[in-house]
């Protein structure tokens, strides 16, 4: 397939539009595998419940603005009841043998797989993100989180963890980007360890977190081990402020990880914040691999990703031919309906979320970059793949989080200069290093200031795998032996 470039002038600035040149046709999912709701209850105590005052707030699909129920809001009412269900369930759950406990974990994951079209079809529904990455990534890797887990219920002891005792009720509050993934990454190791858990949603993309706690009741979860309260920031505030709440658990932007860390006081708590990621990319390396590991890792969920690649350093010597075949490889991302089966990227969360991104895109602009950019539909909730050539560490896109499809690219001529560009930032979450020589990857990701470095490959995770970042991008791990560690107390040993 070859690709059309064109060049729009748009006052000073050109931009480089890569067209496709090969067309595809639909193949929407069946979305009947999603039953419509004109109501979504908060779950409290196992029922499916209004919030104490009778408010509710709409939730829309942001790809048509088309409703998809209104939902409870919680209040600082029904935060103090869930919270006091939560502390009565865990009781019944920690009575529970282990193997009893890991029996109901592991049901979680098994009805998770059979259930998993209607947990992508409403994931997608309600995020906007494509169907194919719902189906294939999401979904499947929040079942796992709970198969996973599953198997620490009668092995607390190996955490490292001396009489390893759960803490109580865990208070977690998780973002938009992946409202299940997210959920299930906090829900599974609490129970794990023992608690119970109060989530709070994000207000955009509420669904499939009130869908996940009704599967964990129909597979056997005592009533008040898990309640879900919909809302929106003050009621994840008056959450985390509750004196019931003995273990903290965000996910989200930096400011907002700042202030809860003053609200939790004493109490643990883990934050996974914002990030400005990097791939340094050699001369040596599988260039063909790098430029797809590249592409996945700023262009997936529309680069609403808090580990995204957003920030490409490449070696001088093979900055324009690495340049070029991303020209080339964006030509083949197709952006549109995220329900098509054949859609690469879909909707951008919300209106709001689009016009950061492309003030973001426009400052770039104004401070010198150029732009070269795919092809979306001419809709506000849509943002074509971008990329960001002549930028400089002193621009305000290479420090920024976008939290969109936007690639800021740079150029090193030494292994040093590279470690010391990918370094200029006040976060510290992800970074990738693609080489053929693994001594140099090595000794380049032992000197990359992050929680996470990926050699040769870009945004994998897996249950088994600890996850976190460092300065900005927050503290503590999810995932594996130390993010299971953080879900129960004791002395060390």
């Amino acid at each position: 397939m070859s690709e059309k470039i064109s060049i729009q002038e748009n006052g000073d600035e050109d931009r480089v539009v890569v067209e496709p040149a090969m067309k595809y046709d639909v193949a929407r999912e069946d979305i009947t595998f999603h039953t419509p709701r004109t109501e979504w209850y908060a779950f409290i105590n196992g029922e499916s419940v209004s919030a104490i005052d009778g408010t509710w707030f709409e939730s829309t699909n942001p790809a048509t603005g088309e409703s998809l129920g209104r939902v409870a809001r919680c209040g600082a009412q029904d935060v103090d009841i869930a919270v006091r269900s939560a502390q009565v369930g865990q009781q019944r759950w920690v009575a529970m043998d282990p193997s009893e406990r890991s029996e109901v974990m592991y049901r979680i994951s098994r009805i998770m797989q059979e259930r998993a079209r209607e947990f992508a079809v409403l994931e997608t529904l309600d995020n906007g993100k494509s169907i194919r990455e719902t189906r294939d990534i999401d979904v499947p890797l929040a079942a796992e989180w709970f198969f996973s887990h599953a198997g620490w219920c009668d092995k607390l002891e190996w955490t490292g963890v001396r009489n390893p005792q759960p803490h109580g009720v865990v208070g977690a509050v998780v973002p938009w980007n992946f409202p299940l993934l997210m959920a299930a990454w906090k829900i599974a190791p609490a129970l794990a360890g023992g608690n119970s858990v109060v989530l709070k949603p994000a207000e955009t993309t509420p669904l499939t977190a009130l869908l996940l706690a009704e599967v964990c009741r129909d597979a056997g979860l005592p009533n008040g081990v898990l309640n879900v309260i919909p809302g929106y920031g003050d009621t994840g505030e008056a959450l985390m402020r509750h004196p019931g709440v003995s273990k903290l658990a965000f996910t989200g932007s930096t400011a907002v990880g700042k202030k809860l860390r003053s609200i939790a006081g004493d109490r643990p708590i883990t934050l996974e914040l914002g990030g400005k990621g990097s791939n340094i990319v050699f001369a040596d390396c599988d260039i063909d691999a790098a430029v797809e590991g590249v592409v996945w890792g700023i262009y997936m969920n529309q680069g609403h990703v808090c580990c995204a690649g957003s920030r490409l350093i490449v070696q001088e010597s093979i900055h324009d031919d690495f340049v070029q075949r991303l020209e080339s490889r964006m030509a083949r991302i197709r952006v549109g309906d995220p329900m098509d089966k054949n859609t690469d990227m879909g909707a951008i969360n919300s209106t709001r979320q689009a016009d950061m991104i492309r003030g973001h895109i426009a400052r770039a602009v104004e401070q010198g970059a150029y732009v070269i950019e795919g092809v979306a539909p001419q809709s506000s909730c849509y943002i074509a793949p971008t990329m960001l050539v002549g930028v400089h560490p002193g621009m305000d896109v290479w420090q920024d989080e976008v939290f969109g499809p936007v690639l800021s690219v740079s150029s090193f001529r030494t292994a040093e200069e590279a470690v010391e560009i990918a370094n200029r930032t006040r976060y510290g979450l992800a970074n990738g290093v693609w080489s053929s020589d693994g001594a140099l990857a090595l000794w380049v990701a032992s000197k990359l200031r992050s929680g996470v470095v990926w050699l040769n490959t870009y945004n994998m995770f897996d249950s088994s795998s600890p996850f976190g970042g460092v300065r900005e991008s927050g503290y503590g791990r999810e995932g594996g032996v130390t993010g299971m560690r953080a879900y129960v107390k004791g002395g060390a040993r």
